[in-house]
Formats: C-alpha cells, sequence, structure tokens
C-alpha cells in the first residue's frame, strides 16, 4: 500500500512545485524583463506621482473630466465586513453586474443615466462591462459628453470635440475590437490642454 501512496504523494509535491511556484515565477520574471511597463500595471505617472492604470478604469468625480463606464465592482461593507457594497473600479474585484434584461436595478441605473438625455445614448454610458474595469469607452460615448465638459470648463467646445477624436485608437490589426477612447489618457490630455483647477 505505502508503494502506492508515496509515489502519488511525491508526484503531488513535485507538480505543486513546478505549476504553482516555478512556473508562476518564471513567467513573471520574464514578463518583468520583457514588457515591464505592463507587468508593474501599466501605471501613468504625471509630475512624478502615479495618477491610474491604462488598463484599469477609475472614477473621475468632477464635472470637468470625462467619464468613464459604470462599473459593477463590489467591496467589504465597512460597517460590516460580511456584507458588500457597491465600490466602482475596485481592482480588487474584479466582476460583471451579470444583470438580465428584466432586472428593476438595471432600468432603474439606466433611467438614472438617460434622465435629461436628447436622442439615442450610447450603450457603454449605462453598461457595464464585463471585468467592471474597462478604462475605455466608445467615441460615440465621449462626443456626447462633450458639451458637458467645454462647459465645466469654460473651453470651446469644437477645441475639445476636436481633442476627444484625435485620441480615438482603432480596431487592433485593423480587425479585432471596436474603436475606442482610454479615458484616463484623454483627461490627461484634456488637463494639459485647459487649466482644470480640480481633481478627480
Amino acid at each position: 500500500m505505502l508503494s502506492f501512496i508515496r509515489p502519488a504523494f511525491v508526484l503531488l509535491a513535485l507538480l505543486s512545485a513546478l505549476t504553482g511556484l516555478a512556473y508562476p515565477l518564471a513567467i513573471t520574471g520574464m514578463a518583468r524583463i520583457a514588457l515591464r511597463w505592463s507587468a508593474d500595471g501599466s501605471l501613468v505617472t504625471r509630475e512624478g506621482a502615479v495618477v491610474g492604470s491604462s488598463l484599469i478604469g477609475q472614477t473621475f468625480a468632477s464635472a470637468k473630466y470625462f467619464q468613464g463606464r459604470p462599473s459593477a465592482t463590489q467591496g467589504p461593507d465597512p460597517k460590516d465586513a460580511s456584507k458588500t457594497v457597491d465600490a466602482p473600479n475596485n481592482a480588487a474585484s474584479s466582476t460583471g453586474s451579470n444583470l438580465g434584461p428584466t432586472s428593476q436595478k438595471l432600468m432603474d441605473r439606466v433611467k438614472d443615466a438617460t434622465k435629461g438625455a436628447k436622442g439615442l445614448v450610447p450603450a457603454d454610458s449605462v453598461t457595464t462591462s464585463a471585468s467592471g474595469l474597462d478604462p475605455h469607452i466608445s467615441p460615440e460615448n465621449a462626443l456626447s459628453q462633450v458639451e458637458a465638459v467645454a462647459a465645466a470648463r469654460g473651453a470651446p467646445a469644437d477645441k475639445v470635440r476636436a481633442l476627444v477624436e484625435s485620441h480615438v485608437e482603432g480596431r487592433v490589426f485593423g480587425l479585432i475590437g471596436e474603436p475606442r477612447i482610454n479615458v484616463l489618457a484623454l483627461n490627461l490630455a484634456l488637463d494639459g490642454e485647459f487649466a482644470s483647477g480640480a481633481g478627480k
């Protein structure tokens, strides 16, 4: 019996060490050498301070900034650790909302987000992404925010619109995905072009 159990445990320990320790460390090491910026989180800095990541969405509270997609991520309730509460763009809890088309919560969110809107509203301005951390919005979403951002900054709307159009990223290899705009990159360019006077 022992002759069967010992090889099983040895094999389990060996494979655990290889696949659970050696392989992840090797891949992480190679990534840090070959793609250091990406491996370190694609952090974006301004004046020496980290202001966000190009790969993780974040919340911009000021009306002087373009807003990203709604986020369905959650975090622990500060009042009761056994419960969770909405925590938009929580990178430690990547998740979609999983709300179906008959969900009252989804309908209420869409109604609130489209209140006072004229014409069609871009879908990504009222729906969350699968990760809840999407750093991009569609060009249509950004263009729908131009008037409000320009008014909040006291900037000419045509110049803000031109800035938006200059930040459209095309499909990968011209085939994969949809045209998109990185919200953090756009907002940093906005600060560079027009004095903001307000934080995120």
